[in-house]
């Protein structure tokens, strides 16, 4: 049980009030000798509308009474004997006037509660839409992204360079997309693992003989890039590529022992 939430209900303020049902004032008192806190919660508002009962009590004058009695002479005599040993009953008018009043708070308190959960309701639909609707102009963006990339792609003057494992890892691929009239390499890297933590993926441009590799780009988002495609830019007469894993930042030149790709460009 949530007693926290059972106190924030309202129950308590309706079975102080004596609005509930034999059956649920049973359950509530039930709850109070089970858990502590909901008898101080019942004490607590107890003694909140004695205080505001007291203080909402009109009262009456010292000489009140005496002026009531001679306006009720002429139809209710008194007895003066009797009127000593009589409850003042004016008094319990005005304490009965204020516990009506209290009920009324409670009634409106209550009521005020379930409007704050109407627009709690209100806001967290509203939240929800928003959400939808931001969740939907990013699938379009997402969509109209893609469908840039792969018209890029599909460009006539894009050559095609599978780009395989080596003994490092020889599970790894990747596949590089050449635009020699653009100097634009798109490079698909879904193929590759994560790099280590301090590590980062360096494409290189290289021309085979004599070996000589150029550094094109650093793969410093791959982990974030949801798609892993990369573009790069490549000025150079490349004959091939490949990726090397590399210290955080880059290198000069490629470390062999990392090498994770390589593939030539064909004829």
């Amino acid at each position: 049980m949530d007693v926290k939430k059972y106190i924030a209900s309202g129950i308590l303020e309706l079975y102080v009030s004596g609005g509930l049902s034999p059956e649920e004032n049973l359950e509530v008192q039930h709850y109070a000798i089970k858990h502590p806190e909901i008898q101080e919660e019942i004490e607590a508002i107890e003694k909140a509308i004695l205080r505001l009962t007291a203080a909402a009590s009109p009262g009456l004058p010292e000489n009140g009474f005496t002026s009531i009695r001679s306006e009720l002479d002429d139809v209710i005599p008194f007895a003066p004997s009797a009127s000593k040993k009589k409850t003042p009953w004016i008094h319990y008018l005005g304490w009965a006037a204020s516990l009506i009043f209290a009920i009324g708070l409670i009634w409106v308190y209550l009521e005020n509660q379930d409007l704050k959960t109407e627009v709690q309701m209100v806001n967290g639909q509203k939240q929800q839409l928003e959400e939808e609707i931001l969740n939907a102009r990013e699938l379009v963006a997402d969509k109209d992204a893609i469908e840039t990339m792969l018209n890029k792609l599909r460009n006539r003057d894009i050559t095609v360079i599978p780009l395989g494992g080596q003994t490092i890892a020889p599970e790894s691929y990747a596949r590089a997309y050449w635009n020699k009239k653009e100097k634009k390499v798109y490079l698909d890297v879904q193929g590759l693992p994560d790099p280590p933590s301090g590590y980062t993926y360096q494409v290189w441009s290289l021309k085979l003989d004599p070996l000589t590799p150029t550094s094109i780009g650093i793969l410093d988002d791959f982990v974030s890039n949801e798609t892993a495609i990369f573009e790069l830019s490549n000025p150079n007469e490349s004959e091939a590529f490949g990726i090397t894993l590399e210290p955080k930042g880059g290198s000069e030149t490629p470390t062999l022992e990392q090498l994770y790709t390589l593939g030539a460009v064909g004829p």
